[in-house]
């Protein structure tokens, strides 16, 4: 499994951001980095954790990501790109590392570990169906979050607001490059109980802002095969 180290010892005296250092980055891994800064964004905003110094942050990195990521993808060498989606990373993890995160990175710390898959491609593989299972215990953050994606939310209730939500996540997904399912990566249906009890170990699952049993996210990993 994957294991999160936190300790003050590995607190940096200095953080320098830059861009340029990513320049080498291959679209996939590109991707892949992208799309976890996006996630870390989103759950850390409906995280049971969130408050008014992370909100800014994460909103600030969904709309720097969600806006040019997909550009990023397409014009890897363009440093201003590449600059603008390393500043959403970054505010992207002031907001996680105060708000902590959810069930998708819980989930995806489990699947990473079980079959060695890049991070990023394991949160893009779960963050619709997350969101959709979440949706219903934050509807007015979702909503937000939908606002900030462009979506425009007038006139619309909230079970139209969370498909519009979920369809323009698996839009830039496919924009980006991913279009797998757990199953194209070996999961079968009997990996699923296991996955499940790790994930419910993992320290993420405690804020994630619906309150998640072990089948509920058995039914969830199985939304993604």
């Amino acid at each position: 499994m994957k294991f999160s180290i936190v300790s003050k010892a590995v607190v940096p005296d200095v953080s320098l951001i830059d861009p340029e250092t990513t320049a080498s980055m291959d679209p996939f891994l590109s991707a892949c980095t992208g799309i976890d800064a996006l996630v870390h964004a989103i759950e850390a905003f409906v995280s049971t954790g969130h408050g008014p110094l992370t909100d800014p942050h994460a909103l600030e990195a969904m709309r720097l990501i969600n806006g040019n990521l997909v550009q990023m993808i397409a014009n890897p060498a363009d440093i201003a790109l590449r600059e603008k989606i390393m500043l959403g990373s970054m505010q992207a993890g002031l907001a996680f590392s105060n708000a902590i995160l959810g069930a998708v990175h819980a989930m995806s710390h489990s699947l990473g570990g079980f079959l060695d898959l890049p991070h990023g491609l394991c949160n893009a593989v779960l963050v619709e169906h997350v969101v959709a299972f979440n949706y219903n215990s934050a509807p007015e953050r979702f909503k937000v979050i939908a606002e900030t994606f462009g979506i425009d939310c007038r006139g619309l209730t909230h079970p139209q607001i969370r498909g519009r939500l979920v369809e323009h996540l698996i839009a830039l997904k496919r924009a980006i490059g991913f279009h797998e399912t757990l199953g194209l990566h070996g999961v079968r249906v009997a990996d699923i109980p296991f996955l499940s009890q790790h994930a419910m170990h993992d320290p993420c699952i405690l804020t994630n802002p619906r309150e998640s049993s072990q089948r509920d996210v058995e039914v969830v990993y199985g939304e993604a095969l």
